[in-house]
């Protein structure tokens, strides 16, 4: 039998702390998934490295594991625990650590069958709380003024352990008034079920703004772009503006300024307890093509309004 050197499956050093240890460990596992690695011996990578995570994670079966593997280091024609050897923590009365799952010979020649359900010489199998499952969830922006329901479908992924292959599932949830982007929802129970009388999982839903055509968003408020004629800002007028539950009608003074903006109190997103603003930038675009007449009428404005446009230039000359 050969010496599975745990360390080595997850990539860490001896001295690794637990963080460093479970950081590993959920890279290599969403690396060999076989939900998401259909390429042969994934699954058994896969299966090698949550091994190695059940032994690491846990102090007790950790130090059990460094004494064997300064034994094991030495082995050169296959490893056998040393005569005599028994785990200190192989019965589930004395508190030790307990797993489920589908172990290697390795593994239960160390601990003595822990993870053999119904075997007297080791643990039973325990309840393990199911795992749990992140999605993301697009929303659009309108949707965020009101609370609406969504079907979220997804799937449940693959246990290697027992076994179950990957599944779909179909949910009806309710996303609350004023959610914003990265908001973080939970659905309890929602999960992956347990083993052996464990609780399920969760749900995480992570929400994701749909970015709008017409609207930027900063925090509760949004600024819609308002592209103008020449003429409508220097007489002023009144405009239609489209806002997120409607529109309105926009006064604009007169002399308005490209970059300007006009604050509509109150047509922002809205949240628990106000609602955000939304503001107007003018933006002053000129028409794609004059007509002569048109053009005839720039000439009599330029003849006959003494504007400088850079006036600031010849002061700062």
């Amino acid at each position: 039998m050969e010496f599975k050197d745990y360390y080595k499956i997850l990539g860490v050093e001896p001295d690794a702390d637990t963080k460093t240890i479970k950081t590993a460990y959920r890279k290599l596992a969403r690396q060999f998934h076989p939900d998401v690695n259909p390429e042969a011996g994934a699954e058994e990578k896969f299966k090698e490295v949550a091994e190695a995570y059940q032994v690491l994670k846990n102090k007790q079966t950790r130090d059990e594991f460094d004494e064997l593997r300064k034994y094991g280091a030495q082995s050169r024609q296959g490893f056998e625990p040393p005569p005599g050897w028994e785990s200190s923590h192989g019965n589930a009365n004395q508190g030790g650590a307990q797993f489920e799952g589908d172990f290697s010979d390795f593994f239960n020649s160390i601990f003595g069958g822990r993870g053999q359900a119904g075997q007297s010489s080791g643990f039973q199998q325990r309840n393990a709380r199911g795992q749990d499952i992140e999605i993301e969830l697009p929303v659009f922006l309108e949707e965020t003024l009101e609370e609406n329901q969504k079907t979220v479908e997804f799937e449940m992924p693959a246990d290697a352990f027992s076994q179950t292959p990957p599944s779909k599932k179909s949910l009806k949830v309710k996303i609350p008034q004023g959610v914003l982007d990265g908001a973080r929802i939970r659905l309890k129970g929602q999960g992956k079920q347990g083993h052996n009388g464990g609780t399920a999982g969760d749900l995480y839903l992570h929400i994701r703004v749909v970015p709008h055509p017409l609207f930027e968003v900063s925090g509760t408020n949004i600024t819609v772009t308002v592209p103008m004629a020449p003429w409508e800002a220097a007489l002023g007028c009144k405009i239609t503006v489209p806002t997120l539950d409607g529109k309105i009608s926009l006064t604009i003074p007169a002399d308005t300024q490209s970059g300007d903006k006009l604050r509509v109190k109150g047509k922002g997103l809205k949240t628990k307890t106000g609602r955000g603003d939304l503001y107007a930038l003018v933006n002053v675009v000129m028409p794609d093509k004059s007509s002569e007449k048109a053009k005839g009428l720039w000439k009599e404005l330029a003849a006959n309004e003494a504007f400088n446009p850079r006036a600031e230039w010849s002061a700062q000359s």
